[in-house]
């Protein structure tokens, strides 16, 4: 029987190097909609390297034009994007015009003929550019269906796909001699691609990069790269680089416990992937929520690009077994320091890390235990809570860090420095949290449904619960009441965070937007939430809200009536309630010696006064960047602590805010993530920790309502959003520029200011398949006359469901004029427009504007 109870061991071997971090594992599929959507921020700090996203001007999906995102893509630091020619088209299987195959496939080349005509215009950044000719050959263009070449599939008669992709490819290589090419694009590794291979060598038609998709498991990936690698062998070719370009499920996307498992499978082979697209364009693949807020899984990878040095080699419970314990590990040498990451299983555990280098590390470790939570699909997330952090004698090279209380559906990361040298241990995020099902809950009243089960790994393509079920029946005209019943163990402030959902389509949601319930404690403290929307059901976000409780048992309950505050409008699912008893509420702490390093940036784990085990020494130009969250935008108090002199320069989102000064220095946060680097100025500066602390009200802020502008042609203030502030907001902005929006605003003083513009768009175009398909409106802003910014605003999933966008613009000292317009977007060749409507003539509804001084 004890043998049952032995807790499962996670082994990491830093004498074991298996290759330089690659960090493949960070593409996406239409994950990218638009310059801004997702922010620039957000897609630097997921470190995302490849993109594979639909021609420009395609009309299989609004936005996610492969021209329009490469620039910023690539100013944030991406790598390629992957252009899927066939996107251009309708539907899937793609609808290609023509009578025969031999009419379809001319259509594709003059396709391909404008593309690479429009990617010759790029300059530099057309290196960026890879075509994939065919998507999924053996189930469209060259399958069976009524949409195929000939009606055979490739893998029968593999003749007429090969002639074509011989043909296309070297249409592009004629076209652009630089081009680069990707296929056979197959949704699994085919034993037939063998043949494609031979082939292709053959006739000189060998893809620059080899691409397929595992819409499998993580096992089939380190199964299937090993076997292609062996193929190549075999057959005198390579190695050439491989991006799966689609990888994972419904089930498995958000959850960091999930997509940590498919992470360590794809760094093992060191390949580049991209994540599936199941749901809607730009949010990186329900990594982002909004423009600029991440949940668990972006956590997870912003974890897993600040992996440096040489990856290592680590042995799980159940090697290359899906749904279980799995990781990845890297040391850097340089740094003196190794970070694991993983997940995939709950319960207690063991992490052993083996083989430590004594003249890195010493006989003392400092150890830090991270946990990244799952927060749901659009649950936007706070950093990665801190579990523990203490140092460790090695003993015989070796340490081992006992787990208890893990969470399946969360991720977590070890980071191993050099001890010993007096640091002070940092206290964990928080004292005591728990959570309740909803299912476990009692419901009393009309309408309950127990849903589910929802995803699991019989049923993959549904979406991750919490439990596997939820809880329906607070809606329109029910009594329903839903009661918690908690225990806590002390007096305090509790936070309580609601997990649920309402589908944005559906009949009583469509017509009103965010469903609201009310919550009560033992019947007091009333209070009204709004729960999140989403694109389907089942999607789960949270609403957060905070209570006091005294030390024992209260029922929290959830109803759809009450007495003081009104009646439910809507319909919403339930699928958990979070208690949470944080830490003492000081400011949020990230210590340098964990953050990315740049220029030659150091850390140093000797140096006096030091809060955590080490702290970064900076020469002139070097760098060290925090990604740090902020709940709302506004005001933060932002205090750099340095040991000794130097001096340095603060740089928030690319903005400069000034040179690093004594004590908290009030700046703009945006809400969200934010990226925070400091540049060395001087010979020296060295660098202990970053703090963030609350607003003390010292940035002079303005706000003004949209409704209190002036309005041209047919822009209108409208009432029929009440939850728009005071009811009111400005709608029909757009269509030309004739229809617009002034608003005058004053500033202190001239420099960089942040306009947050609070807006709703609940804009969705017509869907072919299983993707809803929302629409980024736009708005062209013109600062004082100048020449417009545009704006792209993410949807809301409703127009009465308001969000924040903040910018950086540049005001003048006095009065300023911010005009808003927007028309229908032209395609790239600046004289046609989309067929279907995809690209919207008009702003979205704007409610407010707030202006503060970045700093």
């Amino acid at each position: 029987m004890a043998a049952e109870h032995t807790p499962e061991t996670l082994t990491v071997d830093l004498g074991t190097d298996t290759g330089p971090f690659h960090g493949g594992a960070s593409g996406t599929l239409y994950g990218l909609y638009g310059a801004g959507v997702p922010s620039r921020t957000l897609i630097e700090g997921m470190a995302v390297r490849t993109v594979a996203t639909k021609a420009q001007d395609g009309v299989q999906h609004p936005g996610a034009d492969a021209l329009e995102i490469l620039p910023s893509f690539a100013e944030a630091g991406g790598k390629d994007v992957y252009v899927y020619v066939p996107d251009i088209y309708r539907g899937f299987p793609y609808e290609w015009p023509g009578a025969t195959g031999e009419e379809r496939l001319a259509d594709l080349k003059e396709r391909v003929r404008r593309q690479v005509a429009y990617v010759r215009t790029l300059g530099a950044h057309r290196s960026h550019v890879v075509y994939v000719p065919f998507n999924e050959p053996e189930g469209n263009m060259f399958g069976t269906g009524e949409w195929s070449y000939d009606g055979v599939s490739w893998r029968t008669e593999p003749g007429p796909y090969f002639t074509a992709w011989r043909q296309v490819y070297r249409l592009i290589k004629d076209l652009d001699p630089e081009a680069r090419v990707a296929g056979p694009n197959t949704s699994l590794l085919y034993p037939e691609v063998r043949g494609f291979l031979e082939y292709a060598k053959a006739h000189d038609v060998l893809p620059d990069v080899v691409t397929w998709h595992e819409l499998s498991s993580p096992d089939e990936i380190r199964t299937n790269v090993a076997r292609y690698r062996a193929m190549e062998r075999e057959l005198g070719i390579g190695p050439l680089p491989v991006n799966i370009n689609e990888y994972a499920h419904n089930y498995h996307l958000s959850v960091p416990g999930q997509m940590i498992q498919w992470i360590s499978a794809i760094e093992e082979g060191k390949v580049d992937a991209d994540m599936a697209y199941w749901n809607i364009a730009g949010n990186l693949n329900d990594s982002a929520v909004g423009a600029n807020r991440g949940n668990g899984q972006w956590w997870l990878f912003n974890a897993y690009g600040r992996l440096t040095g040489n990856t290592v080699r680590v042995t799980a419970p159940h090697p290359n077994a899906q749904y279980t314990l799995q990781g990845v590990a890297a040391l850097d040498r340089a740094k003196r320091q190794a970070r694991v990451l993983f997940g995939g299983a709950g319960g207690a555990a063991q992490l052993v890390v083996e083989h430590i280098d004594p003249e890195l590390f010493g006989t003392t470790v400092h150890v830090r235990l991270e946990e990244i939570p799952w927060t749901g699909q659009v649950g936007e997330s706070d950093r990665p809570l801190l579990l523990r952090d203490t140092e460790l004698p090695v003993t015989d090279g070796t340490v081992t860090v006992p787990l208890t209380g893990l969470e399946e559906m969360s991720a977590h990361q070890l980071t191993l420095s050099p001890g010993g040298n007096g640091a002070t241990p940092a206290q964990p995020s928080v004292r005591w949290r728990r959570t309740y099902e909803a299912e476990d809950a009692t419901y009393t009243g009309t309408g309950y449904v127990k849903h589910g089960p929802e995803g699991s790994p019989s049923d993959v393509g549904k979406f991750a619960t919490s439990g596997g079920y939820h809880v329906g029946g607070l809606r329109t005209g029910s009594d329903g009441v839903l009661a918690f019943e908690v225990e806590v163990p002390r007096d305090g402030t509790y936070d309580v965070a609601v997990y649920a959902n309402s589908h944005n389509r559906a009949d009583l949601v469509r017509e009103f937007g965010p469903t609201n319930v009310f919550l009560r404690v033992d019947g007091e403290q009333p209070r009204e939430l709004r729960l999140p929307l989403g694109y389907q059901w089942a999607v789960w976000g949270h609403t957060d809200t905070r209570v006091e409780l005294t030390a024992g048992r209260h029922t929290l309950t959830l109803a759809a009536r009450d007495p003081d505050l009104g009646v439910t409008r809507g319909d919403a699912v339930i699928d958990r309630l979070d208690l949470t008893l944080h830490a003492d509420r000081a400011d949020a702490v990230y210590d340098a010696e964990y953050a990315s390093l740049g220029g030659g940036a150091q850390v140093a784990y000797t140096r006096p006064g030091a809060s955590g085990p080490g702290a970064v020494v900076l020469p002139e130009g070097g760098t060290v960047t925090f990604w740090v969250y902020a709940p709302g935008d506004g005001e933060a108090s932002v205090t750099v602590d340095r040991l000794g002199l130097g001096d340095g320069l603060l740089t928030i989102n690319g903005e400069d805010v000034g040179a690093v000064r004594e004590g908290a220095v009030p700046l703009f946060l945006a809400g969200g993530i934010n990226k925070v680097t400091v540049t060395g100025t001087s010979e020296r500066l060295v660098v202990d920790r970053l703090r963030v602390g609350p607003s003390r009200g010292l940035l002079p802020t303005t706000t003004h309502q949209a409704e209190d502008g002036s309005l041209t042609g047919t822009a209108r203030v409208t009432g029929a959003f009440p939850y728009a502030t005071g009811g009111k907001a400005v709608d029909g902005v757009g269509a030309g520029p004739a229809n617009a929006l002034t608003l005058t605003v004053t500033a202190e003083r001239d420099g960089r200011h942040a306009l947050t513009i609070r807006y709703s768009n609940g804009e969705q175009a017509a869907a072919t398949h299983y993707n809803p398909d929302p629409v980024c409106r736009h708005a062209d802003l013109h600062v004082n006359g100048a020449a417009p910014q545009r704006l792209l605003f993410p949807t809301t999933f409703h127009f009465n469901n308001f969000a924040d966008l903040s910018v950086p613009v540049t005001l003048r000292r006095g009065t300023n004029t911010l005009t808003f317009t927007a028309d229908e977007p032209l395609d790239f060749d600046g004289v046609t427009r989309n067929p279907l409507g995809q690209r919207s003539p008009y702003a979205p509804v704007l409610d407010r504007v707030t202006v503060t001084p970045l700093a």
